[in-house]
């Protein structure tokens, strides 16, 4: 297809524009070759003539379909030229808000001057492991691909970032080497991070200053390295800088300023540290006021000298060297105020007063008069003698600011090391990523050396870059074998050589430099003289000769020659330097040692050479030498490193969020090189399609017939067809590859297919809705004719039925007339006979009446008179039982009292509080389920009430009704009373009737008015019942609210119990974290101990001591027993569950210490108060033997468990200190050894407690030994009292004794007194409650007595049923509350009766062995004993030392495959749990405790080994969850006995709570639960984005877009990812966790959490893809979630939750359907997305809706921003995008098992001989 065949009627074409670059316009009509002139109309209707140069023929660039405008990457354009460059970057940034580009293999980011949310640690998640072209533009997506490349190529690599100041090239770099920081999972990376940030303020204040076309401009280049190890871990960080423009320091340009820390340090003069400077404003020194510019808009400097100060502070400089810092630059400032006098044309000097040389001499420590000396004279060096000559006033001037730009880079190149010092690491650097923040190019009025040297940088950069593209571009063609030819691109090698070539600018600036007597002026006449007219890159100004022009790259520049010999010589007068190296100014010496060694490197050199007469002038390196060398290296590094591209674009100059000025924005395009990027593309084939992607695009312009199964050859047929010139296409091996233009062409000839598809469809519906209206218009005419005769027939029957009317009305009338006499006349006798009969029958209804009052009134008093008999019956036997009743209450009493004064008693009180959380969680189910009873009888209530209202509502309407009649009827008197005096002329012979008939219309109205009357009656009453009735709605509706409340509050205290839950899981998760961590740390410490100590070689580092234990273990039979102990020896050691118990008992030892002495505090109270009478002493007595023996019970019981804890002790510590052992201890003074230390050391204080309180209980023994024997220490005072020798009575002590004997007796006696006392009070306390019950209860009997009696007989009815209800269902509960306390009384009975059976038990077998031991000796007759079938108990004996047998063939070895397709269920958990049983029997505690220990850790070392193997994982949870239910489920508490069998209570266990075992084996479960929502998630994510978003049902369908040079990485290449493949992986875990028995509750809390990843991932990838933000992938993506709400439906899994967690899902994909083009569009998307956590998600998928055909229309701006305002009040959150890593919080509910432990048995195959059935 020829080009001018594009230029058609309505083509879009761009035309130049002084303002806006390129404006877009239409063709008006078509172009033919030879025309001079197009017809075009511009945006705004203007119609112009565009010429044609008839020479070139060159027309206006085309104009790329609407359907690719805004792409991700400019590449993908059909038509790569300027304007659409311009016009691309234009729409993504001012309408779609999106700052980032991609131009090739360029990332072109904009300034948004705007703090945007797309740098949060989930958008680099969301990024991370990505490839570049699967997501949306960003520099984390440059990062990523650098880092991947590294890790992936072993391949250093470099991300280059430039633009000019102001584009934000120093904030992409932070971000990039944030998300290096991130990513790398470094123990460091956050501290690298903060070091190299806080170097960002200090370089911005050395080396940052304001210019003309920025207020914060980098005067410098820096390239930072960023190490990594082998890890790929961060570990440290190098920064090299480039061409400081030292010129700023003592010159600036109107407008503009010195660098920032001289503004910084004047505004923070006033400080007390700085008072020593001598400093004032800024406009005091001449090196800061020059620019007349001191202050910057919105910067405070004072402020940015604090941040300056706390950026020194992190990198490690402290405040003495800072202090230093500053003292330095105020000795420049200082400096540059030095006032030289002119003496003579060739003479000058300086005061001696000169105050701020004094200042500076101070400030640099060194002498005056030699450094004014020497400012003003210069030494001049012969081969035979030397000459100290004055210099002129000019002279002096450029020495001094010679100086001061020296002292100011030594100072800065110092920071600079000290920074690289605070950055570096100790540990070795595998690879780096370097990223070079370096200025652009730059062009100012007044360009001088440093524009050069920038320029000249740019230079060499964008060769690099030239170069790098090209090789791309000829390597992708090579790939794809194509015949290609040399593509010929802008190579800017001659002006490089212009610059740094022989005989170059820099060359032969340096020769001039080397010149006695060179300067600018011959300098300059040297550049013309070799390079004007014989360099096209080289011209000379027209009006100047002291300049020259060079044309750049990007633009040619104007350059200054005054000025670049001085700084290319950069010269510094050296006796000047001398006597600042004589200073004692410590940091001074430090900025001068490394120009000493160079020195000393040049002596040592030119003594080698024999040259001892050269100068060291000539030795010395100029700038430009120096920074070409530098630029060399710097390019070898970007050589030997893959680089990645990033190009900074200031979009305006006053800094406006979102304004593109396009003047400014070609300029940087065109400098950074976008735009030969786009040359270089466009001059071969820059559309590039996969042959999937061109048919699904292009399938439109096939016929059916075209179509063939191969897809390459049918695309290779239609391009044959719609393209004739071959050169336009090229076919690739996976691509094709098409010239500019042809793309768009193609869409044009799709559009137009599609169009014309349309017409028809169009031109088929309007067809048929036009018959459809004929049709509908044809029966219309018809229906009516239809009426209209019909009409016409019924007026001719009408007249037909009113003639026939008037004959029988007539005769009606007749016969009305005799009928009407007649019936007078038989009413009259009617009447009579009526009045006689009623007569008569109300005699006999009177006699009737009076016999049934007479019966009535027998009845009641018969009734009377037996109920009162009946009550006094009732009372005489309620007040028996209460006498019985009472003595057993009293007898009981005392029982209960004897038993409260006992130990067990105390226990038995403790017992009961552990189920206190499990009762508490039941009462909040019991109340949830109350709640839901009163929300539903409310609902009934209000049904019932709605229907009774209507009902009434409906009765009123029927009496207005009748009322409506009666007042008819009464309207119908006056037309009778008409008719009536009619009848009365026409008939004179019935006038007398006439009056009776007015008599009785009489009547009827005084009857007529009584109706009404009592209507009203009746009407009133209605009112007042209805107003009753809206006072109960009040009521209730007030009810209804509290109930709200409370169920508000209910669901707001189980959001509040689920945050905590999930917050404890995952603090859970995160300590079993770090204890696996320390586990894993303490075993590769062990193994290092055990590897030094031995003489083996040492093994690998990392093979974990878990496998080496189990390979032991696999090794050989022998060696089961002893390895299974040592790793019981190390996790005793690392565990300590021996401390552990001791300090659980310590704690209980606590508690029954607090009792006792509670209870000596009462005993003391009651010293004071003496014994009343004999009986109570002896009854205190007895009460006093009794509570010794109970202290006597509980010192034994405190003694032995002493006892017990320092034997427990003493093995702990012969267990720590032992060297014999298998396994090494804990090193002195490491972790584990401080912590075992501290805890012994505590339990030892502990225990000296004890043995305090066992000292005082023994004491108090004594003392209670006195009560016991009272009689005999009576006795023995009378007999000492007799004796004479008090001194020999009292030796013994027995006196002593006596006297504290009878202290005793009047305590007890006393306390027994406060006893009964509180007894009684407490009695009288319970009486009077229950009177004032009764009272409360009578009043409330009479009140409803009362108004029952106003009721009528029904409702009194149900007035007294709903009472006696309430009173019944009242005392049900109370007498329920008491059974269940009777209950739990009677279980602990029963337990207590089963220990003391088991001691009997034990009592007998002892006496049963010692009686068979004698007997043995005696002959005994052989007996046949017959073997009875046994009845096993569900228990599996086993040994202590088959333990770890045991659990290595059941958990460590254990296959879960074969174990859940061939046995029962959780077999694993019921073969522990009977052995539990068994130890349980035996009541051996430690064998119990290591088998449950042993279950968890062996659970655990399975889990952390397999935890990437979804079978395993889900299989130990079941079983996990399985032996915690049975845990519980035979626990013997009520809770869970509920459903149990009478065999499963009675297999419930007897001596051992394990009540704290319920809570470990619960948090191993939400250890596997998280770990198997890990693995899932591996599993799941790299299914969830083809199979939900890129997968499509019906290809071809909507089509696709090209995708450009950064193709798309498919997910899967093998396999096509579909939904269905999602679901059967959905399905695989379903039928998985079937199978292992999990529980359905679990199985529906882990699909939830799936569904939710599946939704979380799939919404945060739509908000990062702005090519999956279309219509088409809207319903794509409801289909896709339909489908899972069918898995969901197929598995009757809808209740779980799932389904709500795809709600934001669902909602994205709404809102990518919808209309979006109204204001009442809006608010539907406003009412609609109400799942969509903030309003940014909203409005980001708006921003990013792109059209895949033109037929859809763009969002408008208006319509987002109509959003906003409607989304204001929504509560915003900080994130755009779904924690994915969210994880719910699990709950475990009980589910009892019905499986009988009896029968189960136990297969061959698990290799558990040794375990023996009971």
């Amino acid at each position: 297809m020829a080009a001018f065949e594009l230029y058609s009627k309505n083509a879009h074409v761009w035309l130049p524009d002084a303002a806006e670059v390129w404006k877009s316009a239409e063709l008006l009509k078509d172009y033919t070759p030879g025309d001079l002139t197009l017809s075009l109309q511009l945006e705004d209707g203007t119609v112009v003539e565009h010429n044609v140069d008839p020479n070139t023929k060159n027309l206006p660039p085309l104009r790329n379909p609407n359907i690719l405008v805004g792409e991700n990457d400019l590449t993908t354009l059909s038509y790569l030229h300027e304007p659409a460059v311009l016009h691309n970057l234009k729409v993504r940034f001012i309408d779609s808000k999106l700052i980032y580009t991609y131009c090739g293999i360029v990332l072109v980011a904009i300034n948004p001057y705007e703090s945007l949310p797309i740098y949060e640690a989930d958008i680099i998640n969301a990024y991370s492991g990505q490839n570049m072209g699967d997501m949306d533009p960003h520099i984390f997506a440059v990062a990523e691909e650098a880092y991947k490349q590294m890790s992936r190529d072993q391949r250093n690599q470099s991300i280059i970032v430039s633009g000019e100041s102001g584009a934000g090239k120093t904030v992409s770099a932070k971000y990039a080497m944030r998300y290096f920081a991130t990513v790398s999972s470094s123990s460091e990376e956050t501290s690298i991070e903060e070091r190299v940030l806080a170097s960002n303020p200090i370089m911005e204040a050395f080396g940052n200053a304001k210019t003309t076309r920025n207020d914060n401009s980098s005067r410098f280049g820096k390239y930072i390295e960023i190490g990594f190890n082998k890890d790929l871990c961060i570990v440290g960080a190098n920064m090299r800088t480039y061409l400081l423009e030292k010129s700023r320091v003592v010159f600036q340009a109107h407008g503009e300023r010195n660098y920032h820390i001289f503004y910084q340090l004047c505004a923070s003069s006033h400080l007390s540290e700085f008072k020593a400077f001598k400093l004032g404003c800024a406009d005091d020194f001449c090196s800061t006021n020059q620019g007349q510019s001191p202050v910057i808009d919105g910067v405070d400097d004072a402020k940015e000298m604090c941040n300056t100060r706390r950026a020194f502070s992190l990198l490690g400089i402290g405040e003495s060297d800072q202090v230093e810092i500053y003292q330095i630059l105020s000795a420049i400032l200082h400096l540059s105020n030095v006032d030289v006098k002119d003496q003579s044309s060739d003479r000058c000097s300086i005061l001696p007063d000169n105050a701020h040389l004094m200042v500076f001499c101070e400030l640099m420590g060194v002498p005056c008069e030699e450094m004014a000396h020497w400012l003003c004279h210069r030494k001049l060096q012969t081969i035979t003698e030397t000459f100290v000559k004055s210099v002129s006033k000019e002279n002096a001037v450029h020495g001094r600011d010679a100086l001061a730009k020296h002292i100011y880079a030594r100072l800065f190149g110092w920071i600079v090391n000290s920074i690289n010092n605070a950055l570096a690491s100790t540990m070795k650097q595998h690879s780096f990523i370097g990223v070079l923040d370096i200025y652009g190019f730059e062009t100012f009025d007044v360009n001088s050396f440093e524009q050069f040297c920038i320029n000249y940088a740019n230079e060499k950069l964008q060769q690099q870059f030239n170069l790098h593209v090209f090789k791309l571009e000829q390597e992708e063609y090579m790939k794809e074998e194509i015949p290609w030819t040399l593509i010929d691109f802008c190579d800017n090698k001659p002006c490089i050589n212009l610059i740094e070539a022989k005989l170059g600018i820099l060359d032969l600036l340096d020769e001039e430099c080397r010149m006695p007597k060179g300067s600018d002026d011959t300098w300059a006449q040297k550049l013309y003289n070799t390079h004007l007219k014989q360099d096209a890159y080289f011209d000379k100004p027209r009006l100047s000769n002291e300049a020259f022009i060079i044309h750049h790259f990007a633009d040619k520049v104007e350059y200054q020659c005054v000025g670049f010999l001085e700084k290319n010589k950069d010269t510094v007068n050296e006796e000047q330097i001398n006597v600042l190296k004589k200073s004692k100014f410590d940091l001074l010496l430090k900025l001068f040692e490394d120009e000493e060694k160079l020195k000393a490197q040049t002596s040592k050199t030119s003594s080698n050479t024999g040259r001892p007469g050269k100068s060291q002038k000539e030795h010395k390196k100029t700038v430009g030498l120096q920074f070409r060398q530098s630029l060399h290296l710097l390019m070898d590094t970007l050589n030997a490193t893959s680089p990645h591209y990033v190009r900074c674009i200031k979009p305006n100059d006053r800094k406006a969020p979102f304004t593109l000025d396009p003047m400014r924005a070609v300029q940087q395009l065109r400098a950074c090189g976008v735009l030969e990027t786009i040359r270089i593309s466009a001059a071969g084939f820059p559309s590039r399609w996969t042959y999937q992607e061109f048919f699904g695009r292009y399938r439109v312009l096939m016929k059916q017939k075209d179509v063939l199964p191969d897809r390459k050859q049918t695309c290779r047929n239609l391009l044959e067809k719609l393209i004739k010139d071959q050169q336009k296409y090229q076919f690739g091996k996976n691509k094709i590859f098409f010239r500019a233009g042809q793309v768009a062409y193609l869409e044009k000839l799709r559009s137009d297919r599609l169009r014309s598809a349309c017409v028809a469809i169009q031109k088929t519906i309007r067809c048929w809705l036009a018959r459809k209206k004929y049709l509908r218009m044809r029966q219309s005419a018809i229906v009516i004719q239809k009426h209209v005769r019909a009409q016409q027939a019924r007026s001719y029957v009408k007249f037909l039925r009113q003639t026939k009317a008037a004959i029988v009305v007539q005769r009606n009338l007749r016969m009305w007339s005799k009928r009407r006499h007649f019936l007078q006349q038989r009413s009259a006798a009617i009447t009579v006979q009526r009045v006689w009969r009623g007569c008569l029958a109300r005699k006999h209804y009177f006699k009737l009446l009076y016999e049934q009052k007479a019966v009535v009134i027998q009845r009641m008093v018969r009734g009377w008179l037996a109920r009162q008999r009946f009550r006094r019956a009732m009372e005489a036997v309620v007040l028996l039982q209460s006498c019985v009743r009472r003595m057993r209450a009293k007898k009981e009493l005392k029982k209960l009292k004897v038993e409260a004064r006992t130990v067990e008693h105390f226990k038995n009180l403790n017992i009961g509080m552990e189920n206190k959380i499990m009762q508490l969680q039941h009462k909040i189910n019991e109340q949830l389920k109350e709640n839901r009873e009163l929300t539903e009888r409310l609902s009934v209530l209000e049904k019932t009430h709605t229907t009774e209202r209507e009902k009434q509502c409906r009765e009123i309407e029927n009496l207005r009704s009748s009322e409506q009649e009666a007042r008819a009827k009464a309207e119908t008197v006056p037309s009778l009373l008409e008719q009536l005096s009619f009848l009365q002329e026409e008939l004179e012979n019935i006038r007398r009737e006439k009056d009776h008939q007015e008599e009785q219309t009489k009547i009827y109205k005084e009857q007529t008015q009584q109706r009404i009357h009592e209507l009203n009656m009746k009407n009133s009453l209605l009112n007042s019942n209805l107003e009753e009735l809206n006072e109960e709605f009040s009521v209730q509706a007030q009810h209804l609210a509290e109930i709200k409340t409370n169920l508000e509050n209910t669901k707001q205290l189980e959001k509040d119990l689920t945050e905590e839950r999930s917050r404890y899981q995952s603090l859970l998760s995160e300590h079993l974290q770090l204890e696996e961590r320390h586990k894993d740390l303490k075993e590769e410490m062990n193994i290092t101990v055990i590897s030094n100590q031995s003489s083996h070689q040492r093994t690998d580092s990392n093979y974990s001591s878990i496998s080496s234990e189990f390979s032991q273990i696999l090794s050989s039979t022998e060696d089961e027993d002893s390895a299974i102990q040592a790793e019981d020896e190390v996790e005793t050691k690392v565990d300590l569950p021996i401390l552990l118990k001791l300090q659980k008992r310590v704690k209980e030892l606590e508690g029954e210490n607090r009792s006792l002495w509670k209870k000596l505090g009462k005993k003391e109270e009651a010293q004071q108060e003496k014994a009343k009478t004999n009986k109570e002493v002896e009854i205190q007595t007895t009460f006093g033997r009794t509570e010794l023996d109970v202290e006597k019970l509980k010192r034994q019981e405190l003694e032995s468990e002493n006892k017990k804890l320092k034997q427990n002790l003493n093995e702990l510590r012969k267990s720590l200190t032992s060297e014999n052992s298998d396994l090494a201890p804990p090193a002195a003074g490491s972790l584990p050894y401080n912590i075992l230390l501290e805890q012994l050391s505590s339990s030892n204080e502990e225990l000296e407690l004890r043995k305090e309180e066992v000292l005082l209980l023994r004491s108090h023994m004594v003392r209670q030994e006195a009560l016991k024997h009272r009689d005999k220490r009576q006795k023995l005072t009378e007999l000492h009292l007799r004796s004479t020798n008090i001194h020999t009575l009292n030796e013994d002590g027995e006196l002593w004794l006596a006297y504290e004997g009878l202290k005793e007796t009047n305590r007890l006696l006393e306390t027994q007194m406060q006893e009964q006392e509180c007894l009684h009070s407490e009695k009288y306390r319970k009486l009077t409650e229950e009177m004032n019950k009764l009272r409360s209860e009578k009043e409330h009997q009479q009140k409803l007595l009362a108004t029952s009696l106003l009721l009528p007989e029904d409702a009194r009815i149900d007035a007294s049923l709903k009472h006696e209800i309430t009173r019944l269902t009242t005392e049900n509960l109370e007498r329920m509350e008491q059974q269940q306390k009777q209950d739990k009384t009677i279980r602990k009975l029963k337990k207590q009766l089963k220990l003391y059976m088991k001691k009997v038990e034990d009592l007998e077998a002892n006496a049963r062995q010692t009686i068979s031991s004698s007997e043995t000796s005696m002959p005994v007759r052989p007996v046949h004993i017959a073997r009875k079938e046994k009845e096993f108990q569900g228990m599996l004996e086993f040994k202590e030392d088959d333990t770890g047998h045991l659990l290595k063939n059941l958990v460590v070895d254990l296959k879960p495959r074969g174990v859940a397709v061939s046995f029962t269920p959780g077999l694993p958990a019921f073969i522990i749990f009977m052995c539990l049983r068994y130890a349980d029997s035996v009541n051996d505690d430690r064998r119990l405790s290591t088998l449950l220990n042993s279950t968890i850790s062996s659970i655990k070392g399975v889990i952390k080994r397999k935890g990437n193997d979804f079978e395993v994982v889900s299989f130990w949870l079941a079983n996990t969850c399985r032996l915690m239910h049975c845990l519980k489920q035979y626990s013997g508490d009520e809770v869970f006995m509920v459903h149990n069998t009478a065999k499963q209570n009675e297999q419930c266990l007897a001596n051992f709570e394990l009540t704290e075992y319920h809570q470990l084996f619960g948090d191993l479960a939400i250890q596997i639960y998280r770990q198997i929502i890990k693995s899932m998630e591996n599993i799941l994510l790299p299914l969830i984005i083809p199979c939900m978003l890129e997968h499509e049902a019906e290809q071809g369908v909507l089509g696709s877009k090209p995708t450009g040079l950064r193709k798309r990485s498919p997910s899967c290449p093998d396999e096509a990812l579909t939904v269905e493949v999602l679901l059967q992986r959905l399905s695989f875990f379903h039928t998985t966790m079937s199978q292992h028995g999990m529980d359905s509750d679990i199985i529906k809390q882990v699909v939830k959490q799936q569904f939710y990843i599946i939704s979380a991932v799939t919404l945060n990838n739509l908000l990062l893809r702005k090519d999956m933000c279309s219509w088409g992938k809207g319903l794509q993506i409801r289909y896709n979630v339909w489908q899972l709400d069918e898995w969901l439906s197929e598995r009757e899994l809808s209740g779980c939750g799932a389904k709500e967690t795809l709600e934001p899902l669902i909602q994205a994909a709404q809102l990518l359907q919808i209309k979006k083009n109204t204001e009442a569009d809006a608010k539907a998307i406003c009412s609609m997305c109400s799942s969509l956590t903030t309003a940014q998600q909203i409005v980001k998928i708006l921003t990013l809706y792109t059209p895949v055909i033109e037929f859809e229309e763009r969002v408008s701006n208006t319509f987002i921003t109509t959003i906003k305002n409607l989304l204001k009040d929504r509560a915003e959150s900080s994130n755009l995008m779904m924690d994915a890593k969210k994880i719910f919080s699990v709950t475990f509910p009980f589910t009892p098992s019905s499986v009988a432990l009896e029968t189960i048995q136990i297969p061959a195959s698990l290799n558990l001989g040794f375990l023996i059935r009971v």
